[in-house]
């Protein structure tokens, strides 16, 4: 070994011949356990990666290499999500066009990833404009049109004056487009494409209970799925015969207490309904919430506002007439756009019958038998009153009796709503995968490409600039849009909208199995085998957009026969978001990206990696400090010199002293464990510790077990260096083939342990006790504390709960 660790000469040394080897190939033998370990599907943006970026792609690395060495086929393959606005934005800004961008892009992040010694099978790579690729998107899309999933409708949908194409529900965040977060996103009214992703709502519910993702993941694809039970009722319109309002609601117990009705600005009842005297006041707020995101108009903390139609509805179980106004703060798009306002129990209602001083009945009381408050809604389960049938039954009772009643009559049914609308998947762009339909000039309507005429290729063409029209450039390519139709053989135009790119990014997991299949998406043999992923990783950004619809396909999927497995990705983990060092988002605009190449050039792969593990736990955001990359990489100098020493002195074959081993088993025991459990910053900080006790050792008597078990330890998170320092100690073949080392849990139990004493859930003492002591000795010890006495100030104790080694628990 060289005196000195140089990280720049052993680095590009052993990536050639790990290139050159295969050894990071996917394995073919079945007869060991698989491990599929996938990052989410990358977009290749021009800047690069950051080492925020790597945050991701390390972590999955090192699970990868630590999977190969306990035994597993992994399968850890790498490609492109290159399809869609961000990569034609792109060149549109830099006045190129994507073919030549897209190429370019992911060849360098390629590099990248195997200049920090990330081990991908990349004879797997994948990406999603290629017509190899996209074929096998357009035969899922006519997939779901075959099974009902896909189809055609007229609606106002949201635009982007930047994208200058529709955006989906999903893509508009705080009112704004998600990929250009300073604009104001509008209405269009235009036909569009739709995937039928509402008739999986309950199996996309009811499936977050199998798998395990974190809980805040769960909780937005809850909240945006947004399931609701009720009862769907309609109240007539008076004066206007065959009219009526037909509205959802989750407290149909308070039907009594309605004293207006509120719609949509937006609902075609408005123009049906608004009388003479009210019509010009009507349409100016019309215009003016059609101006406004759906955000905006929800804003809790945003003035109510709204105009009487000077149309009453009906309520048919107070026999009265009341108002219907109209306000911005109801949505055509959530229920039936229209909702009866019961003030007395909505806050939102109270605030605006206030406001507009409109009558307030109250039809809920505590069931304590106190008042509701007179200041604001009792919005609480209670006893009803004032409400004829139904008074004095408790709520839930309240609630079954009004909907029954309702289907008897003829004028409701119990009902259940959803929050979240059917997946708008038309863009008007031209980088984008073609839509495989047909609209035939003669009677045949629209009509799918046939599978044997796929793909359709998306024609290249010069002038790709949208045009704000509401029309794809690939309209003004006469070549592709004039076609013949499949059906009569007459003549016909294809669909010139593009589908989005989360289309391409719904099933490109399946692809990695078997990517040079071309006979059919994937090879059914090779997908029962890898999937369903075992460890996804990707940012928390991606809750309701593709994890929501990478989970519906694979449903559709397994409805159609072509897989066994209902949801992709049993496992999923987001990493922590890596800021740069002033605290903001790494940005090229902003001057403060740190790329993985200026790191490498500085202080090599492997000290980047390990600072990618130690700066802090995985899932949580931390800043970007140069300073600890300064530090790992002195850590591997203390590494290297420790093997140099061992090396020189002969590589002595004696057997490790007992404290030795017992600090070597402690060791394998914590890594391991912390690796599985994705603990990299303490799994290394155990190696450091370990690294710390062996420094003060002479070489003779460490031993050769402590030494090679710590290199082989060490080798996911530091590949390079461990396998100049694993061919040092005499070994052939490479460390990253390896058996992962294996611990005594005798050798491995601690001796002593910290114990810590809770006094209702609060941190009042630590007892240093031998390991596995006796509960009713430790129950003993701690009761006997001085801080504990203190804290329980004489109370006798109703629970003590002990976690063996770990934890007592005192609760009074």
């Amino acid at each position: 070994m060289n005196e000195r660790y140089d990280p720049k000469e052993i680095e590009p040394k052993w990536q050639a011949e790990w290139e050159r080897s295969g050894i990071y190939l996917t394995p073919t033998d079945r007869s060991r356990p698989k491990f599929y370990l996938l990052e989410m599907f990358p977009y290749p943006s021009g800047e690069g990666l950051s080492v925020g970026h790597l945050h991701n792609y390390v972590p999955c690395d090192v699970i990868g290499r630590f999977k190969r060495m306990t035994g597993h086929n992994v399968l850890h393959a790498m490609g492109w999500d290159a399809f869609g606005l961000p990569a034609e934005n792109d060149a549109l800004l830099k006045k190129l066009h994507p073919k030549e961008t897209v190429p370019r892009y992911a060849a360098n992040f390629k590099r990248q990833l195997k200049l920090v010694g990330c081990a991908y099978d990349w004879t797997r790579e994948i990406n999603s404009s290629t017509p190899e690729y996209y074929k096998w998107t357009q035969w899922f899309f006519l997939l779901l049109y075959k099974r009902g999933l896909a189809y055609r409708a007229v609606g106002a949908q949201w635009w982007c004056e930047k994208c200058l194409s529709i955006l989906a529900n999903e893509q508009v965040i705080d009112g704004c487009c998600w990929r250009h977060t300073d604009t104001a996103v509008t209405k269009k009214e235009l036909e569009q494409w739709y995937f039928r992703i509402t008739a999986y709502a309950d199996r996309l519910l009811e499936d977050l209970d199998t798998i395990d993702w974190p809980e805040r993941i769960k909780l937005m694809q809850r909240n945006w799925i947004g399931r609701s039970e009720g009862a769907e009722l309609a109240f007539p319109v008076a004066g206007h015969r065959g009219e009526e309002v037909r509205f959802f609601t989750t407290r149909p117990d308070t039907v009594f207490g309605v004293s207006f009705m509120v719609l949509a600005p937006e609902h075609p009842l408005v123009a049906r309904i608004t009388t003479p005297a009210q019509r010009a006041e009507v349409e100016r707020y019309v215009a003016q919430a059609r101006r406004q995101s759906e955000i905006e108009r929800l804003s809790t903390v945003k003035e109510k506002t709204g105009v009487f139609t000077g149309a009453y509805a009906h309520n048919l179980f107070t026999d009265k007439d009341i108002p219907i106004w109209i306000a911005d703060y109801v949505l055509m798009g959530y229920g039936t756009g229209a909702i009866m306002a019961a003030p007395g129990e909505d806050q939102r209602d109270f605030e605006f019958a206030r406001k507009y001083g409109l009558p307030i009945p109250r039809v809920t009381a505590p069931a304590d038998g106190s008042q509701p408050p007179a200041d604001r809604a009792f919005t609480e389960p209670g006893i009803t009153i004032n409400s004829g049938f139904i008074s004095g039954k408790p709520t839930a009772e309240a609630l079954a009796m009004v909907a029954q009643y309702a289907q008897e009559k003829g004028i409701g049914r119990a009902a259940v709503s959803y929050r979240m609308r059917d997946w708008l998947i038309s863009r008007q762009r031209y980088w984008g995968c073609p839509i495989p339909m047909v609209y035939c000039k003669g009677g045949c309507g629209i009509v799918p490409v046939p599978e044997d005429q796929l793909p359709v290729v998306l024609p290249d063409i010069k002038d790709y600039q949208p045009s704000g029209t509401g029309r794809s450039p690939l309209a003004n390519v006469p070549e592709f849009v004039n076609t013949t139709c499949p059906k009569c053989g007459g003549p016909g135009e294809r669909e010139t909208d593009t589908m989005d790119g989360f289309a391409c990014s719904s099933w490109y997991f399946l692809r990695f199995a078997s990517p040079h299949e071309s006979a059919a998406p994937f090879n059914r043999e090779a997908v029962d085998y890898w999937l369903p992923v075992d460890l996804y990783v990707g940012g928390a950004e991606h809750a309701v957009m593709h994890l929501l619809y990478a989970r519906m396909w694979t449903k559709v999927m397994y409805d159609a026969g072509l897989i066994n497995f209902k949801e992709p990705f049993p496992t999923l983990r987001n990493q922590g978001m890596i800021w740069a060092a002033d605290g903001q988002k790494m940005s090229k605009s902003k001057g403060n990206v740190v790329t993985p190449d200026s790191m490498v050039d500085k202080y090599g792969a492997d000290a980047l990696r390990l600072w990618e593990l130690f700066m802090g736990p995985f899932e949580e955001p931390t800043n970007w400090n140069e300073e600890g990359v300064v530090g790992t990489a002195r850590y591997l100098t203390r590494v290297w010199n420790l093997v140099r020493r061992f090396v020189e002195a002969g590589c002595p074959q004696g057997k490790p002293g007992e404290q030795t081993l017992r600090k070597m088993h402690q060791t394998i025991r914590t890594v391991t464990d912390h690796i599985e459990r994705l603990r990299f910053n303490t799994a290394l900080a155990a190696l450091m510790d370990e690294l710390n006790y062996l420094a003060r050792l002479e070489p003779a008597g460490i031993g050769r077990a402590a030494i090679e078990s710590y290199v082989l330890m060490l080798a996911p998170m530091a590949p390079h260096i461990t396998e100049e320092m694993w061919r040092a100690l005499g070994h052939s073949d490479s460390v990253h083939l390896q058996k992962w080392p294996g611990f005594d849990p005798a050798l491995a139990r601690d001796e002593v342990v910290t114990v810590v004493v809770q006094i209702n859930g609060k941190v009042r003492d630590k007892l240093e006790i031998a390991a596995d002591t006796a509960e009713e000795r430790v129950r003993t010890l701690a009761l006997e504390s001085a801080a504990v006495k203190r804290h329980l100030d004489g109370k006798t104790p109703k629970k003590v709960i002990y976690v063996p080694n770990k934890l007592l628990s005192i609760v009074v």
